[in-house]
């Protein structure tokens, strides 16, 4: 098993606490009476995936690596409906994780993982 990168470990913990943020500023606005009538579940949806993603990329899952681009890649979207800084800022966050996420120690560190996975869904009976 190869050592997870500290680019890897960085950008999962971002990934964590900005979910964990976003679902308690999220879980204030949430109306019991009426909890589906507004945009707050989805909004805490998206919030835990990235809880999700994180959790999964420390433990080495590729497949929570590109959960995290895409979770980033819509929010440059949803920004470029508010401002153009907003979308400028989640835009270079894509870019940066992407870079982090995708280069060669973290390729392998995520390759190197799913084939420690696949050894034991591989086992005889």
């Amino acid at each position: 098993m190869k050592k997870r990168p500290i680019s890897v470990t960085i950008v999962s913990w971002v990934y964590i606490v900005a979910g964990i943020g976003g679902i308690a500023a999220h879980a204030t606005e949430l109306d019991l009476r009426h909890p589906f009538s507004n945009d707050v579940v989805l909004a805490l949806i998206v919030r835990l995936l990235a809880v999700v993603a994180g959790i999964f990329m420390l433990r080495g899952a590729n497949w929570a690596r590109w959960l995290a681009i895409v979770w980033i890649a819509f929010h440059v979207v949803l920004s470029a409906f508010h401002s153009f800084p907003s979308a400028a800022f989640h835009a270079l966050l894509l870019a940066v994780f992407a870079y982090f996420l995708c280069r060669g120690q973290a390729n392998t560190y995520f390759h190197a993982r799913g084939s420690d996975l696949n050894v034991v869904s591989q086992m005889p009976d």
